[in-house]
């Protein structure tokens, strides 16, 4: 533990002694979880504007004096990047914001981001003790976490972690999305001279490409990318390993450890006829050129299709990205078509509700098994087979199955695809001994993220085949005291 955390850990005790005698556990309990502030919905579905507003100073303070102080933080066991949650919330409680924000940044390197886009609910605050044992709302822990980094943001006095003194080891990353910038930040902090290879023109990964602005502004990662640089290290656009540079070459410039975290870029389609039409394409296509490419300007150079009737399948946080952008691109009926029930939907249920609120509509218990096209091969129609809830598959969801007879023919001119990703061969197939699963993914020892050529460990959606901004930024971590440990022990 370094010497702020202790110093901090020692400051708690107090707080604990004074906050025992000043609030009971009882009437902490009977304090209500705080509400999110938001724009009106019909006014954000016709821009980009950030919804989630955030929390104001006193709704904070109100919302940490819920924390119970457990002797046993259980909220700690469930956050991929150990973030020292009791600490930092009980810097919110007593007023100090800066505080806060500093202890986010000793195990985060993008607490801003987390704030906004992580599933604490089915994470940390899927294990607050309110959740497991009182049957209450859980503490706001990701909007805590959100307005400590917004609040150190725009005071103006941003800290930058510690670094330890330049070991003279250079370590190369491959991609710059969660998992690589998480894995930067530790190695930084370790001394290691670190360079990130992202194969596009902006750095950041996902969180640029993937996700809206109006769930995750742009100058957000920006400005947690930029911490980054002020930490040492550097970054290198339009960049493509495994074409740009080999592995090779990556030696042969003097770095002795690469971190791959490339992510999983390449898109999955069902294999139903007419995915081939105009008019139909993957989540990923229409994100990254609406995100990263200006598509939305009709003067882009690869402008994207508006639509009027626009049909996104699939249920997950992409698929709502994708249906809630195309609200704002001006679709005037804007669908999610799931196979499954929404109580099924891994989209996150704030996802869900804005979408909701925003005017997408839900045709659950559907999936698509054609598109029809026009004299000029573009999408006109879909068709949708009926499905009900059979047995638990073997995720323990209950597998949908068709409705003979029941299908249904509904009017479209855009389909994006949304029912998951897989990783870029380019990497993989680029390296000699390299292993990979029938998958694509990269094979790793999970306790160490360390593949079968030593020097090259990996993590995020490269190795999970499509997960969360936070699980991906664990990887980056593990691997991080992996490398650490490997590299000391062999150079």
């Amino acid at each position: 533990m370094s010497e702020q955390s202790i110093i901090a850990e020692r400051r708690n005790e107090a707080w604990r002694d004074e906050l025992r005698k000043g609030m009971k556990a009882k009437d902490r309990a009977a304090l209500s979880r705080v509400h999110m502030n938001e724009l009106d919905a019909e006014y954000r579905s016709r821009n980009n504007e950030e919804v989630n507003l955030g929390l104001t100073p006193e709704q904070a303070m109100c919302e940490a004096k819920r924390c119970l102080d457990c002797a046993d933080p259980t909220c700690m066991q469930g956050c991929p990047v150990s973030i020292n949650i009791p600490t930092f919330v009980k810097y919110i409680e007593k007023g100090d914001f800066l505080s806060a924000a500093r202890t986010l940044k000793e195990t985060s390197a993008l607490p801003a981001v987390c704030g906004r886009v992580c599933p604490q609910e089915k994470q940390c605050e899927a294990n607050c003790v309110y959740t497991k044992k009182m049957n209450k709302e859980a503490v706001a822990i990701g909007y805590l976490e959100r307005f400590a980094a917004d609040y150190e943001r725009e005071s103006g006095q941003m800290s930058v972690p510690e670094t330890a003194p330049k070991n003279g080891i250079k370590i190369a990353v491959v991609g710059s999305g969660p998992a690589g910038l998480a894995f930067a930040g530790d190695m930084a902090k370790l001394g290691y001279s670190i360079t990130v290879f992202e194969a596009l023109h902006e750095v950041g990964g996902v969180l640029k490409y993937g996700i809206p602005e109006f769930r995750l502004p742009n100058k957000i990662v920006d400005v947690e990318v930029n911490i980054l640089r002020e930490m040492g290290v550097e970054f290198i656009t339009d960049c493509i390993i495994g074409k740009t540079l080999s592995y090779d070459d990556i030696h042969d410039m003097g770095f002795k450890g690469i971190f791959v975290g490339s992510g999983a870029g390449l898109p999955r389609f069902m294999g139903i006829p007419g995915e081939n039409l105009n008019g139909v394409m993957s989540s990923n296509e229409y994100l990254t050129r609406v995100n990263l490419m200006n598509a939305a300007n009709p003067n882009s150079d690869t402008p994207v299709f508006f639509g009027k009737k626009v049909a996104i399948i699939g249920g997950g946080n992409t698929a709502m990205d994708s249906v809630r952008t195309a609200r704002r691109l001006g679709a005037e009926r804007a669908m999610i078509v799931y196979r499954r029930s929404e109580e099924e939907m891994p989209a996150r249920l704030e996802e869900v509700k804005h979408a909701k609120e925003e005017g997408v509509e839900f045709l659950t218990l559907n999936n698509p098994v054609a598109y029809l096209g026009d004299e000029k091969s573009r999408v006109k129609t879909m068709i949708l087979q009926k499905m009900e809830l059979g047995e638990p598959d073997a995720s323990g969801r209950r597998s949908p199955v068709e409705i003979p007879g029941a299908q249904e023919e509904i009017e479209v001119d855009l389909v994006i695809v949304s029912v998951g990703v897989s990783p870029n061969p380019l990497i993989p197939s680029s390296i000699e001994g390299l292993q990979v699963s029938k998958w694509g993914t990269v094979i790793v020892n999970q306790e160490t993220m360390q593949s079968d050529v030593k020097d090259l460990f990996a993590g995020g959606d490269i190795v999970r085949g499509g997960a969360t901004v936070i699980l991906a930024m664990g990887d980056g971590r593990k691997a991080a005291a992996s490398m650490h440990e490997y590299l000391t022990r062999t150079l």
